[in-house]
């Protein structure tokens, strides 16, 4: 039977579009959260339909995770001001083995491993000195600390590596806190958000990037990597309840901070709150999400665009599928897929018995 070129097009497209590898790789995927169940609080692991795999009990609220993937293990960090951290096997081999900064340090709730899976990194506050480092853990000999270097702001909170495996991009969030004090911010008139940019052999700032003035308070929290290489931020303003500067922006080394408001409608609804920063598979699409505004709102990579946003009640965690589809989750128990084309599709029904989660989601 013949076929005019047209049908034979859009049946090749469809071909291609089906990617058993890809179709397997998402079944399999597993992922890292932090939760309040009845037990408690909790670290999990799940899969993509929202099964647990790993439950591992915390002492108290947990925050994010470092992830090293070739060796199947993670490190959970407890939630600023918290003290905690306990690394475990992904695949639950073994006992969990529970570590802490020193006295006169707090964690921020982020960390990465290098590449070769030897050093952990991790935010950290020197309350007293009033200035933020980066502790490094040595992951060969039972997550002994060996060493710290400053971050060149106040407040850093997350942490990636960049694609060079060699630098390191911190967000300076701005805001001095001390454990004595709670969450008490202490320094908002004189706030100096950043992205600082580390070599990790060195410790040295390689570059830094700020607001301008104007934006003092407008808080740095949360980034990704998308696929061209450039850093994604989410932030949290500290201002006047009624301003409404954007919340998402990017960075390209060597370039001014780009900020992308969005629709009106959509930063008014954000209320001033990004909670999580993450991309799909690809690296195309970003994601935003906001608990206050119970919004994941999408934007195109290249571009800036605004792609459009999905209602999730009190949703925050968000971490990636397969192309333009992430899994997120939420503090009223929900477990949903969503992306910017395609309806929210709720993975787990939520229940009043439901666990809570917390505010990110990070893929193995």
């Amino acid at each position: 039977m013949e076929i005019d070129r047209r049908t034979f097009l859009a049946l090749a497209a469809a071909a291609t579009a089906f990617r058993p590898d890809r179709a397997m790789a998402e079944q399999e995927a597993l992922f890292l959260g932090a939760r309040l169940n009845a037990g408690g609080f909790e670290a999990a692991v799940i899969d993509a339909t929202g099964r647990d795999r790993l439950v591992l009990p915390l002492e108290a609220r947990g925050h994010s995770f470092a992830i090293d993937a070739p060796r199947r293990r993670a490190v959970a960090f407890a939630r600023s001001p918290g003290r905690f951290a306990i690394a475990f096997s992904i695949d639950g081999k073994g006992e969990p083995l529970a570590f802490a900064p020193p006295s006169d340090r707090h964690f921020y709730g982020h960390g990465v491993f290098t590449p070769d899976g030897k050093l952990l990194l991790a935010t950290e506050n020197d309350f007293e000195g009033e200035r933020g480092i980066t502790g490094l853990y040595d992951a060969t000999a039972g997550f002994r600390r060996i060493g710290e270097f400053g971050t060149g702001g106040i407040g850093p909170h997350e942490v990636i590596l960049l694609g060079d495996g060699k630098t390191l991009c911190v967000a300076n969030g701005g805001i001095l806190t001390h454990p004595d004090y709670e969450r008490v911010k202490l320094n908002l008139a004189t706030m100096k958000p950043s992205l600082s940019y580390i070599d990790l052999e060195t410790g040295e700032i390689t570059e830094q990037a700020e607001l301008a003035p104007e934006l003092h308070k407008l808080s740095l929290r949360h980034m990704t990597l998308d696929r061209f290489g450039a850093v994604w931020f989410g932030a949290q303003y500290q201002g006047e309840d009624d301003a409404r500067p954007p919340l998402v922006g990017r960075h390209r080394r060597g370039e001014a901070i780009e900020l992308f408001p969005g629709p009106e409608a959509t930063l008014k609804a954000l209320d001033n709150y990004i909670g999580s920063v993450a991309t799909d598979s690809t690296g195309e699409i970003v994601a935003t999400s906001s608990p206050r505004g119970g919004l994941a709102v999408f934007w195109d990579a290249q571009t800036g665009r605004c792609l459009g946003e999905r209602t999730l009640k009190d949703g925050c965690g968000i971490a990636p599928l397969a192309d333009h589809r992430l899994l997120g989750t939420s503090g009223r128990g929900a477990i949903v897929r969503t992306g910017p084309d395609a309806p929210l599709e709720t993975v787990r029904v939520t229940d009043p018995g439901a666990p809570a989660w917390d505010n990110h989601l990070r893929r193995v």
